[in-house]
């Protein structure tokens, strides 16, 4: 059954389009449409790829006498074979005997040799799956030998990461592989200019992030104007007809951390806007906050905290409508009124300094829920970035008009073909398959994790967390093992630095605010007695390397100090330890006040009462360990349904908009 699992694979993609996908086949095709999505996801593959992998190994050992200059000529001959689309996809024959020599060529270049399941790894991306590896197992290195296969066919290849520094730290880390291989390759960061952009999509293969690709996609949409069918015609078809374009076309994508880009930002659509509002308009953002301080929670307004919402009580309406009735001009509409004060509300109760933004040259910065790093560029909607910066005291920006959006989700599908990697993709199986009709190959470990996994630490009274992290963090110091200390905000992060300057410990800093001096700081986190304090900007695509001492001293530990919405969130934190064999451990330090148990766990009031009550649970020893995790699990599973009902509301959005503009052309 695994060796036919591919076979299987094919006839079910020409039955269910795999781009494009929300569309609802009818007549015969619905069966072939119930199977995929029932079963299609579940097609056993992980055999059939490692069983090409052996066959690579089984070729590699005849390469290793190859002289350079050879090694170097068979690679230019298989280039030309797969920019003539001569390589034979049903044998596979050609494709492993590129990779036997990929896997020899870096294995000189740049002294690391893919095994196995790094090979099998490649072999399911190149044939458009998701790939579950786990943190440590060198998903970087798996990227490029598809991505090269990719390159020699001459469409161009974008591997997407999730933060700049990564899409810069790939491209020339692999750039002499890349360049050995006949290939070039190149990176795009935020402040580049268009005719830089335009030079890094004509590259073989293009490192980049989501946000970057998808701006330049809608940007080069606005460019082409209003040619319609013929626009989307030529960007698949990569013709560069009209030089205002930057990109050439969109053909296959690697994703990294595709966890992370396909579910956990799916729903955040990418939006070009203009700037759009008047003097008047600016005036009222002013009014809006000084009658929202004059509303009182919760007898004028209550909070839904789970959606971010204000809702004015009857009460608070009545008052409201006496605050406006002298007001004159926008205020005189009373619903537009209402907007305003609840827009005000809104920023002032979910919208938090050093959590959700922070200030810099006296501008509101927006910071990535869950990656923590900056977002420049990005803008609330909705008047809410209005509100938060009349709230600070800032100068401001008048509203945006929307120029162009897309979510990343539609944009995503759009690809001829593209594929994923991540070590936290498994939770997601059944959705990624019915969004974007991707299958998904979960690799074993090459080395066994032996990383040790403490119980979970739940206090009612968050002075009591904290207490104990100090004293975990001394303890450990004091061994000498290297600690990682993970937090969810800035404000947090920044709070902890100063508790542990007050103890004595000297450690580092690394959060949104901090990030110049990330790469130095990752480098130096594994050695002997180092504390570093990060938010989950070390948690996704970086590596952490221990020194003798270190490894000898028990690993990397690992300290959340809170849990996430999302358990794979979690689990891409304590995968900074333990990597490929090493040693290390996980602990997790958490309080009925943190932001996850007040969101989603503690709406049965009752229960959180009996907790909060109980003397027997208000002791520094916290919760019973198997309560602490019952109460994370229940809080994660209704914040995971939660976001899961989101992301399926935008794709049937999507849908809709497809099958409404369908007349026009593919709209986008």
């Amino acid at each position: 059954m695994t060796a036919t699992a591919p076979h299987v694979w094919r006839k079910l993609s020409r039955r269910v389009p795999l781009t494009g996908g929300m569309e609802i086949p009818r007549g015969a095709d619905a069966a072939w449409h119930w199977a995929a999505g029932a079963i299609g996801h579940l097609v056993p593959r992980r055999g059939w790829y490692f069983h090409q992998a052996r066959r690579v190994l089984a070729l590699a050992d005849s390469t290793r006498h190859l002289s350079d200059a050879r090694l170097r000529r068979l690679l230019t001959h298989f280039a030309l074979r797969f920019r003539l689309g001569r390589a034979n996809p049903d044998s596979h024959r050609d494709r492993l005997v590129a990779l036997a020599l990929l896997r020899q060529a870096a294995a000189r270049l740049l002294q690391k040799e893919p095994f196995c399941e790094q090979i099998a790894g490649a072999l399911a991306l190149y044939d458009g799956c998701l790939v579950e590896m786990a943190t440590g197992e060198g998903k970087s290195l798996t990227a490029t030998l598809p991505a090269i296969m990719v390159g020699w066919a001459g469409h161009g290849c974008h591997v997407i990461t999730v933060n700049d520094y990564l899409a810069r730290r790939d491209a020339e880390e692999f750039a002499p592989f890349y360049q050995f291989c006949g290939l070039r390759v190149d990176y795009i960061e935020q402040e580049m200019e268009p005719r830089r952009r335009q030079l890094a999509y004509a590259a073989d293969v293009t490192y980049l992030t989501n946000k970057e690709v998808c701006a330049d996609f809608l940007r080069d949409r606005l460019a082409l104007g209003g040619e319609g069918r013929l626009a989307g015609a030529l960007l698949r078809l990569g013709n560069s007809a009209a030089r205002r374009q930057v990109q050439r076309g969109l053909h296959f994508a690697i994703v990294d951390e595709a966890d992370s880009v396909l579910i956990d930002e799916a729903v955040t659509p990418l939006i070009i806007s203009s700037d759009h509002g008047d003097e008047n308009q600016l005036q009222a953002y002013q009014q809006a906050l000084r009658l929202a301080e004059a509303l009182e929670s919760p007898r004028d307004y209550r909070l839904e905290r789970r959606h971010r919402q204000v809702e004015l009580t009857d009460r608070g309406a009545r008052r409201l409508a006496e605050l406006l009735e002298n007001l004159p001009g926008i205020w005189r509409h009373r619903r537009r009124g209402e907007e305003l004060v609840v827009q005000a509300l809104t920023a002032k109760n979910f919208f938090l300094r050093d959590k959700h933004y922070v200030i810099q040259n006296e501008k509101i910065i927006i910071v990535d829920e869950y990656t923590g790093r900056l977002m420049p560029d990005r803008y609330w909607r909705d008047g809410i970035h209005q509100a938060v910066e009349t709230r600070e005291g800032l100068a401001v920006h008048a509203s945006k008009e929307t120029l162009a959006r897309i979510s990343y989700q539609r944009f995503f599908r759009l690809y001829e073909k593209f594929c994923g990697m991540s070590g936290t993709l498994a939770e997601t199986r059944a959705e990624l398959w019915h969004i974007y009709r991707r299958p998904l190959v979960v690799l074993p470990q090459h080395r066994p994790c032996i990383r040790r996994r403490f119980p979970v630490h739940v206090w009612s009274a968050e002075r009591h967390k904290w207490s104990a992290v100090l004293e975990e963090i001394r303890r450990l110091h004091g061994a000498g093992r290297p600690i990682l200390v993970g937090t969810r905000s800035v404000q947090v992060s920044e709070q902890l630095s100063r508790a542990l300057t007050a103890a004595g410990l000297e450690h580092c800093v690394l959060n949104a605010v901090r990030h110049a001096e990330e790469a130095q700081i990752i480098a130096a986190a594994g050695k002997a007695g180092r504390i570093t304090v990060a938010t989950n900007m070390a948690g996704r695509g970086t590596d952490i390397r221990l020194d003798r001492e270190a490894l000898a001293a028990g690993g990397l530990h690992v300290i959340a100090t809170e849990f996430h919405e999302a358990g794979r969130i979690d689990r891409q934190l304590a995968g900074r330890a333990g990597r490929q064999g090493d040693p290390g451990s996980s602990a997790v330090y958490a309080s009925l006040a943190d932001h996850l148990f007040i969101t989603h766990a503690l709406p049965p009031a009752r229960l959180s009462g009996r907790i909060a009550g109980n003397r027997e649970f208000r002791r520094p020893s916290g919760l019973p360990a198997w309560l602490g995790g019952l109460l994370a699990w229940f809080a994660q599973y209704r914040a995971t349904r939660l976001s899961r009902r989101q992301r399926k509301s935008v794709a049937l959005a999507d849908h809709w908009l497809d099958e409404s503009l369908h007349f026009a052309g593919p709209e986008i």
